[in-house]
């Protein structure tokens, strides 16, 4: 892309804009994927194109192009004044930004091979491998695998005096295992299901998950399930893996501290909040065990990066205090709203869209507890592992989620496998009832690739830390399949 920044932001200053930002943005992704014993498909995308953001009359504008030239980029950014002039007749009040101290700086994640320079037969070798190794667990209807690349420029400059360029590399994917039989269907996924599991690392990052090693296993756990117990109903404690409590993370603790929901700017399409401000520094979301951290500088998360798409650096925030909640996901449009400053949470899915806030890694911190340890103290309930669907209402309060598999856990040992778990609850009471959270040892921050929201429709990356933990007297094996 030619280094066309200082037109755009002098064209932005001639139209007397009180704020403007630029990103120019490339990105490529390639996906290899298998499906028993055949190659099902290999995509390679590339996109590169530029937005430009300004605030005018106290409201903003925006305008995109993927034609980066110097007519373009001027044009570009007076129709983005020209949309911020047509809004502000509109506003109910002005846009105010929280101050961010300019920048001139670099990001590149720290990537020990390159994910680009592997050799695509290589890639598919790997996959039909591990897919063919699931059917030696047994009788498998569909083996799946797939491994999934992205690398992205961004180069952001604003009015202001930022001029940050960051290269962001990310790697992931996973395989699952489909089993039919006794008029039913059950699925077993590795690492994780809905996709895998994705991180911002390198090629070292797919060869660190050994797929080959852990196949047979995944296709002997799916059809063990055809004929394993159906999970009872009723009351019981419950112990999450660290896989769905990622997802419990996302859904019911991540997505309720975006201010923009609470604020009610995101209702049409993403919902609101539960969590209104009123709360902040009050409320009491769940026990003492209950710690989470907003942490965008964590090495390898998915949602880790150098700075936000407004240029305010990379933050690790507290957001629940042993069960309090104390912050918000924050842009500098909103922070000013709870006279704070923002943390560092606006990003963009690509050059054609504006910002939003989105979860970076939302991480539940590890408490003190051994895994051993803590099923040894449960005499009676589930063991929950890895998540097979979700449900849950517009303001993150009342869910139901369901498990690919559990284990009974009887006199504190785990016991036969069940099928078709789910439990359902109601978010506040729900992460009172944690009562211990297991330590650093089966902590593992697991990424996910798929957040949507917005309207139009964002997907963003994000990363959730989490580790196996207790729930007390939970309602399971609800709405059976």
């Amino acid at each position: 892309m030619p280094d066309l920044h200082e037109t755009v932001l002098e064209a932005i200053r001639r139209r007397g804009a009180e704020y403007g930002d630029v990103r120019f943005t490339e990105r490529k992704d390639e996906t290899v994927r298998v499906k028993n014993g055949s190659v099902e498909a290999v995509t390679a995308m590339e996109s590169a194109g530029f937005g430009v953001r300004v605030l005018c009359d106290g409201a903003w504008g925006f305008c995109a192009s993927s034609e980066v030239s110097a007519e373009e980029v001027v044009r570009v950014a007076e129709e983005a004044v020209a949309i911020a002039r047509a809004s502000a007749r509109e506003r109910h009040e002005a846009v105010q930004l929280a101050p961010v101290k300019p920048t001139v700086d670099t990001y590149r994640t720290p990537v020990r091979q390159d994910p680009f320079e592997v050799k695509l037969e290589d890639r598919i070798a790997l996959l039909l491998e591990a897919e063919r190794r699931m059917h030696a667990g047994g009788p498998i209807r569909v083996g799946e695998a797939e491994v999934s690349v992205r690398q992205e420029r961004k180069r952001f400059y604003s009015t202001e005096g930022s001029a940050i360029d960051q290269v962001i590399t990310q790697a992931g994917g996973g395989m699952s295992a489909t089993a039919i039989g006794n008029g039913e269907m059950q699925r077993r996924g590795y690492p994780n299901a809905h996709r895998g599991h994705f991180a911002s690392r390198g090629w070292e990052f797919i060869e660190d998950m050994d797929l080959i090693g852990q196949a047979e296993r995944v296709g002997r756990e799916a059809v063990e399930l055809l004929s394993a117990k159906q999970c009872p109903s009723g009351r019981s404690d419950i112990i999450l893996d660290g896989r769905q409590l990622a997802l419990q993370i996302h859904e019911s603790c991540g997505h309720p501290v975006e201010l923009d929901r609470a604020l009610g700017t995101e209702a049409s399409l993403a919902g609101t909040s539960f969590l209104t401000p009123d709360k902040l520094g009050k409320f009491q979301y769940g026990s003492a065990a209950v710690n989470i951290v907003a942490d965008a500088t964590i090495e390898g998360g998915l949602g880790t990066f150098g700075y936000d798409d407004e240029g305010v650096p990379a933050q690790r925030t507290m957001v629940i205090d042993h069960g309090r909640f104390v912050n918000y996901l924050t842009s500098r449009e909103t922070a000013p709203a709870l006279g704070r400053a923002a943390n560092g949470t606006m990003r963009a899915d690509g050059w054609s869209r504006q910002p939003l806030i989105r979860m970076t890694n939302i991480n539940l911190l590890p408490g003190d507890w051994d895994v051993d340890e803590l099923i040894r103290d449960t005499k009676d309930g589930l063991y929950l592992e890895i998540n097979r669907s979700w449900s849950i209402d517009d303001k993150r309060l009342n869910f139901q989620f369901g498990t690919e598999v559990g284990w009974e856990i009887k006199d504190g040992a785990l016991g036969a496998m069940v099928k078709n778990p789910t439990y359902t609850g109601i978010t506040p009471e729900f992460w009172n009832s944690c009562d211990a959270v297991t330590d650093r040892r089966s902590w593992n921050l697991w990424g996910t690739p798929n957040c949507g929201k917005g309207e139009p429709g964002q997907v963003a990356r994000v990363g959730h830390g989490a580790a196996p933990a207790r729930f007390r007297n939970v309602r399971v094996g609800v709405g059976r399949w």
